[in-house]
């Protein structure tokens, strides 16, 4: 018999007992089921934001591509720009310079029209200026060597003749 006292006394028996109240209590205040659901709610909340992380991902990759899209296309239009813009600079030289060639030839027509002009002037001078001086000499030989009557007569006659040959 001492074995069997000695079992009941001893401390295993009594952690064993312990062991078995305690399992005992926490099944009959349902501490399991309370566990696991505090658990499967943790687990629910980490998945959500796990979920809310893989959105948010989803969108960033989004968002990226967006705007990689946007950056080529604005390459894109910088480079139409550029293009353009020296077209119109090709565009705007060539204009200038048949501008300045025009321009340049109305002055040379221009000066020369001047040129034309003086010098049709210089010769209606000089023609002039030599009818004058043949008439002005006509008229001092005739009217030394002759007598008035015939001098007056010459002097009409090659005033008509100068007249005719210088028109």
């Amino acid at each position: 018999m001492e074995a069997e006292t000695h079992f009941f006394t001893g401390p295993e028996f009594w952690v064993l007992i312990a062991f078995i109240i305690f399992i005992g209590i926490m099944l009959w205040v349902k501490l399991p089921e309370k566990i696991a659901a505090t658990l499967d709610a943790r687990a629910e909340k980490i998945k959500a934001r796990l979920d809310e992380a893989r959105n948010l991902k989803e969108e960033a990759q989004s968002l990226l591509a967006q705007y990689q899209r946007k950056h080529r296309d604005a390459e894109k239009d910088a480079k139409a720009m550029i293009v353009r813009a020296q077209e119109e600079a090709e565009n705007f030289a060539r204009e200038a310079e048949v501008t300045l060639e025009e321009s340049f030839a109305r002055q040379v027509k221009n000066v020369e029209d001047k040129i034309a002009q003086a010098e049709a002037s210089a010769v209606a001078k000089v023609k002039s200026a030599a009818t004058e001086l043949a008439i002005d000499a006509a008229r001092r030989i005739l009217s030394e060597e002759l007598a008035k009557d015939q001098s007056e007569a010459l002097t009409d006659a090659a005033i008509e003749d100068i007249e005719k040959r210088l028109n």
